[in-house]
């Protein structure tokens, strides 16, 4: 009798299988690519996912940190040291110099992240980027669950839900005109519960954040947000130090923590599989200004 192979093919797998292919078809589409990179654990399995997608050849394109100088030490360490691990080139747009050019002013709150976006576009008409690699996924935030996985940008770098190409049977349309630009999103269809799972079998390093540890915070709103220079207590709010942990990671003043003491990879998914709030409606800030914070972003540039 012949003996036939199992054949396994897992979730995990398929869902690299079709990054993967999602971003050879840009390098082989576009002319000049980026990654956008935060040292958040999104784009950090990106980069993952790039670098099997050339190997044994570099990654083709450069990684570009849309930096708003209100970062997590441990963040900008662990983006610096990947990126001379990995010999990519690293692009640093920076907040703090368009403030100083005037391009951008600070807003009244003191948080940075809305600001991000002229900083953003500036970048990509600087370097002529026509394809942007970002870490956004679905399960995120109802405005992103709208997105195709080729998210298609005009030439003011703006975001129409209503504009989008049909993307039937995994075929993606890449044609542009001058000044027009992609964004593509080649973790368009995992959960947070699959980037852990990932991280889990890549034994991907991360930055020590993402784990439990004790840390000053306040209580705003009824989110644990990090004492530091950027975010100092309000009158009548009291630090204490709590054990917690970042499920996202982001501009430091507006992004919240989680209590937790899940202290390892296998106790992340295990906590993250539990819950039934979103990561981005649980510790970001910026998200609760409105019913449509986000869209109203995307629409304006944002990634």
């Amino acid at each position: 009798m012949t003996s036939v192979a199992a054949y396994r093919f897992s979730h995990l797998d398929a869902l690299e299988a079709e990054s993967v292919f999602v971003m050879r078809e840009v390098v082989a589409e576009f002319e000049r690519p980026v990654l956008l990179f935060s040292g958040g654990k999104d784009s950090i399995v990106m980069l993952r996912l790039a670098e099997k997608a050339f190997w044994p050849a570099p990654i083709p394109f450069p990684v570009m940190h849309v930096d708003t100088g209100h970062n997590f030490d441990e963040v900008l360490a662990y983006r610096d040291r990947r990126v001379q691990e990995l010999g990519v080139n690293l692009i640093v747009a920076s907040v703090p110099e368009a403030l100083e050019s005037g391009l951008v002013r600070e807003s009244a709150d003191g948080s940075r992240n809305r600001i991000q976006t002229p900083v953003l576009l500036d970048a990509v008409e600087k370097h002529r980027f026509d394809a942007l690699f970002g870490g956004a996924r679905r399960d995120e935030e109802k405005a992103r669950a709208k997105e195709r996985v080729f998210s298609f940008r005009d030439e003011f770098g703006q975001w129409d839900p209503r504009n989008q190409r049909p993307e039937l049977w995994s075929l993606y349309n890449a044609r542009i005109n001058r000044g027009e630009s992609i964004r593509v999103f080649p973790l368009a269809n995992w959960t947070e519960v699959d980037v852990w799972h990932y991280i889990n079998r890549e034994k991907i390093a991360l930055p020590e954040i993402y784990f439990a540890h004790e840390r000053e915070v306040v209580d705003r709103d009824g989110m644990l947000y990090a004492v530091h220079d950027h975010l100092p207590p309000r009158p009548g709010e009291e630090p204490f130090i709590e054990t917690v942990r970042y499920r996202t990671v982001g501009d430091a003043s507006c992004t919240a923590a989680v209590k937790s003491d899940a202290d390892t990879v296998e106790k992340v998914i295990e906590e993250v599989g539990a819950t039934r709030i979103t990561e981005r409606g649980a510790t970001r800030g910026d998200d609760r200004v409105s019913e449509t914070a986000m869209e109203d972003r995307k629409r304006e540039g944002y990634f």
